[in-house]
């Protein structure tokens, strides 16, 4: 008897964790995953960013290669998107710091965090690039 119970245990059911099929989609877990993405991108990106720099010590032939590149509208792209996903980042960090201190974890507030880790990266790339464009 005490067999047939060990027996029936070992192949009971497992109980299944939430995914997401459970949960509903939100603007955290949305930004979580950006945070996760974006720190992604900077590795890359600061591997483009060395390579500019070494090419200035590579000499002026490296540099003019690596200029053309960045002035090519794909370069182009690369660095709006190199731009934007620093804004990003440092935005979402900036939202995990205050979390850190033990602010804003009200769900409202943490909604309104989300958004504007989204909104305000956008806006700053965007800012940074007019900015720059007026410069040149």
């Amino acid at each position: 008897m005490a067999d047939a119970k060990a027996q029936a245990a070992r192949h009971a059911p497992r109980p299944l964790s939430p995914h997401l099929q459970v949960y509903r989609w939100t603007w955290t877990m949305t930004m979580s995953i950006f945070h996760r993405v974006t720190g992604t991108g900077l590795y890359l990106g600061t591997v483009l960013l060395a390579v500019w720099l070494l090419s200035m010590a590579w000499g002026p032939a490296a540099y003019d290669r690596v200029s053309w590149f960045f002035g090519t509208p794909v370069g182009l792209v690369v660095v709006f998107g190199y731009t934007w996903v620093l804004m990003h980042h440092m935005l979402g960090g900036m939202r995990h710091l205050v979390w850190d201190f033990g602010h804003g974890m009200e769900p409202g507030t943490r909604m309104q965090m989300a958004r504007f880790t989204l909104i305000g990266s956008v806006v700053l790339t965007v800012l940074i690039w007019v900015v720059a464009l007026a410069m040149r």
